[in-house]
Formats: C-alpha cells, sequence, structure tokens
C-alpha cells in the first residue's frame, strides 16, 4: 500500500482487502474494517505531502466529502447488516462470498481504467457542468457507499469525479482525493469501533510500519520508471488479482 501510494499518489487501497483477507486469513466483513482504518491512515500519511505542496482544494474535498462520509455510515450500519450471513439463489451465498466478489469487481474495472493510456486530465476548453456541486455530491454518496461496503478508497472513482465534475488540475485532484479518503474511511472505521468492534491493534500497528517502508521503497522507485509506465503495470497485477479472487470466490461456492 505504501509502495502504491507514494508511486501513483492513489491505488494502493485496493491491495488492501486482498492482503487481510489471503495472507492474514481475516474474514471478509471483518476484513473491511481493518481496511477503513489501514486506508484512512495511509491516505492521510499520503496527503502530508500534499498538504505541504498547496495543491489540495478543501472547499472540494468538503463538497464532495460529507456525503461520502454519509455514504460510508449508510453502507456501514445499514446496507451490510441486512445482507444475511448465507442465503440461497440456487447454491448457498455467504456474505462474504458478497463482499469479495462485488470488490474483485471493482478491482477489475480498477485495473482497467488505470491502463488506458490516457487518463483524465483538465482541459482548458472543457465546460466544467453548471450543476457540478449536485453531481460532485452524488459521487461522493455512491463512492461513500463503496467504500462503506468493500472496505475501498475508491479514489479511482474519485479522482476522475474531481477532474470531470469539479473542474480540478490532475495533481490537485490526487492531493484532494487522499484528503476525502482519509476523513471517510477513518470516520467510517470510528462508526465501527463505537459499534463494538475488536482492534487488534498491534496488527495494525505492525501493518502501518510496514506501510511506513513501502512508501520509503516506493519513493526510490518513483526514479527508476515513468508515471504511465507504473501505472500500466500495476493495473497489471490488480487485473490479475481481481481475476483470480472472482475465480476463487466461484470455484469456492
Amino acid at each position: 500500500m505504501g509502495s502504491v501510494l507514494s508511486l501513483l499518489g492513489a491505488g494502493g487501497s485496493i491491495l488492501t482487502m486482498p492482503v487481510l483477507v489471503y495472507l492474514f486469513s481475516i474474514p471478509a466483513v471483518e476484513a473491511t474494517s481493518y481496511s477503513l482504518l489501514l486506508v484512512g491512515l495511509t491516505a492521510l500519511l499520503g496527503s502530508i505531502g500534499y498538504f505541504r505542496q498547496g495543491t489540495i482544494d478543501i472547499k472540494t474535498a468538503i463538497i464532495f466529502g460529507i456525503p461520502s462520509i454519509l455514504g460510508v455510515l449508510l453502507a456501514r450500519h445499514y446496507l451490510l447488516p441486512a445482507i444475511p450471513s448465507e442465503f440461497k439463489l440456487g447454491i448457498l451465498i455467504t456474505k462474504d462470498f458478497v463482499i469479495m466478489f462485488v470488490f474483485s469487481v471493482l478491482m477489475i474495472l480498477a485495473a482497467l481504467m488505470m491502463m488506458k493510456k490516457n487518463n483524465p486530465k483538465k482541459d482548458d476548453n472543457q465546460d466544467v457542468p453548471k450543476n457540478k456541486f449536485a453531481l460532485v455530491m452524488l459521487e461522493g454518496l455512491v463512492v461513500g457507499g463503496v467504500t462503506g461496503f468493500v472496505g475501498a478508497g475508491g479514489g479511482f472513482l474519485i479522482i476522475p469525479a474531481l477532474v470531470l465534475l469539479a473542474g480540478l488540475e490532475m495533481k490537485i485532484a490526487v492531493g484532494t482525493s487522499l484528503i476525502i479518503i482519509a476523513l471517510k474511511s477513518i470516520i467510517g472505521f470510528g462508526g465501527d469501533l463505537i459499534g463494538g468492534f475488536q482492534t487488534d491493534w498491534i496488527f495494525v500497528f505492525y501493518v502501518m510500519i510496514a506501510t511506513l517502508v513501502g512508501v520509503l521503497v516506493g519513493n526510490f522507485l518513483s526514479r527508476k520508471f515513468t508515471g504511465e509506465q507504473l501505472k500500466k503495470y500495476f493495473g497489471i497485477m490488480v487485473l490479475v488479482i481481481g481475476f483470480y479472487i472472482v475465480t476463487e470466490q466461484i470455484i469456492n461456492l
């Protein structure tokens, strides 16, 4: 997560759930809570450099962030609990399967977006929609719901929205997305904590130390590759992992 964050400015959170579920054998529902905390802390760490550079649009972060936080809380407290632990649709479906299947589809979509040669950039002649604030808020609500459901930061959805709907330049959009991800993820985890989630803080501490090391490694590697190369390689990796997860989940039904 740390390496990807420092290399690309975003995207590391998409790896959190697979690491928690497959490497640490944490059940998917529980992993979403840990993912919210880890993603939030990692994004907060990544946003420090953008704050120093002055490349965060606070106004847009508030407009996008408030409905996004609402979306997270609604998903955590209403959507997830509404899904039964097990139900039948011809075959037995578990809540863990639903979460991981939806997450794998999001991984595949994220990978395809990252592998595109032409990433969205601010066009001086591009007309920003007149109702941009309403669209940005709606996007924030949707992305917040996604974050709350699967525990991913949703940067691959936030950044295009900030560029295309809010009219931000790419660098400012990346910095703004990090602070949005940090706030909605940490607040979402806070809701779980209040709801009684038992957190292994020692585990969180070790993962964050590893993330800090990853940031340093990413800073070193960033001098070896271009941004387009990094996005392409990372996209391929996420695509492979996404297909592996969806295949593994279907086989284990």
